[in-house]
């Protein structure tokens, strides 16, 4: 490691974030019509400076300044008397350089008429505020649950980018309010590497046809195996019960259904309003007092084959274990004091946000805390 390495890792900097795909190519392809203007107008200039210091001997610095006043036709006047060829040289100049000039901005209307460079532009922008993000979620498709997860996402400040292939993406983006958005078909590769997937927790599909979430699904468990990294948290929607299962074989982690999450939810308030009303309160509101959450429990955690009462964390943080999920995935509601936390287990904590924070930072602890000492 360098010195200038050390220096940066002791203050805590680090280089700017590059993304995967920099569109430098397609840059470099819409800027190429202006190198004929650049290189006349560099000629132009040469030639001037050259004709009069040859003609009227001017100085090199007082020819390259009359040579670009004339050339841009600013209407300074000389700087020095000049001769008769010398104005004769003068107007020529004047009338290639306006003809350079015409020809230039003539150029610069139709590349930006066509507006590619502009989208590459700001594309290129968004690019690298994506590279900067971490443990954040990819959303693909636009529809209304897109619009209404986002806001959730906002409110609770999770990082978020979708990516659709609407082609009036940048404008619905703007309407709802997405600070991140990508327009390309979500299961590509460049989709993929654009969207900056290799740092994001997790990826949410949202299209109405199974057939665009299979191959979300699929592109996303190779670009995982690809990558050797950890499996991604990935969500998908379906409409039918065969699509939830044909969409968890193929390596969903969740699969909802609006048609039955909606269904559940008004059984739910129907037949117990009062409990409903309550969880909305507690749960669902973003000012909640109180807040429910799943901890899991590392490998090297103090936590590991301790029973539920030996951890009283009830005591330490304030928490009730409400639930609890063995790796096996086996949930075990309202455990009692004797029961065991094995490896993997996660835990269903509720209370009040500061005091989950606290519980995630005791369970992630090598060695049994000292706040035991005293409880």
């Amino acid at each position: 490691m360098t010195f200038s390495q050390k220096v940066k890792k002791l203050l805590n900097w680090s280089s700017r974030a590059t993304p995967h795909i920099n569109l430098n190519t397609e840059l470099y392809q819409q800027l190429k019509p202006f190198r004929l203007p650049l290189i006349l107008v560099v000629t132009m200039i040469m030639v001037g400076t050259l004709g009069y210091v040859i003609i009227d001997n001017f100085s090199l610095l007082d020819a390259l300044y009359q040579a670009g006043i004339t050339f841009t036709t600013v209407g300074f006047g000389e700087i020095a008397p000049i001769s008769p060829a010398g104005r004769l040289f003068t107007i020529t100049l004047i009338i290639l350089g306006f003809g350079v000039f015409s020809f230039s901005i003539g150029i610069l209307v139709e590349v930006l008429n066509k507006g590619t460079l502009v989208k590459i532009l700001k594309e290129r922008q968004m690019l690298y505020k994506i590279a900067r993000l971490k443990n954040h979620f990819v959303i693909c498709h636009h529809n209304d649950i897109t619009i209404e997860l986002s806001k959730q996402f906002r409110e609770n400040h999770v990082p978020f980018v979708v990516v659709s292939p609407n082609k009036n993406l940048e404008e619905l983006a703007q309407i709802h309010k997405y600070p991140y958005f990508i327009q390309e078909d979500p299961h590509t590769e460049v989709a993929l590497l654009k969207s900056y997937l290799s740092s994001a927790r997790g990826l949410i599909t949202l299209s109405e046809n199974t057939a665009d979430n299979i191959a979300q699904i699929a592109s996303t468990r190779l670009y995982e195996n690809e990558l050797g990294r950890r499996p991604y948290f990935i969500m998908a929607s379906a409409n039918n019960e065969k699509d939830i299962l044909k969409l968890k074989k193929l390596g969903a982690d969740r699969v909802i259904s609006a048609t039955k999450l909606m269904a559940e939810r008004i059984s739910s308030m129907s037949l117990r309003p009062d409990m409903e009303n309550m969880l909305e309160k507690l749960l669902f509101r973003k000012d909640a007092p109180i807040d429910m959450e799943e901890v899991e429990v590392p490998e090297h955690s103090w936590l590991r084959f301790k029973k539920i009462k030996e951890t009283r964390l009830r005591d330490i943080a304030n928490v009730s274990i409400v639930g609890i999920r063995d790796s096996k995935g086996k949930f075990i509601p309202m455990p009692k004091g004797d029961t065991l936390i094995g490896t993997g287990s996660k835990l269903l904590v509720i209370g009040t946000g500061e005091s989950i924070r606290a519980t995630k930072i005791l369970v992630r602890k090598k060695y049994k805390p000292e706040e035991l000492k005293y409880v």
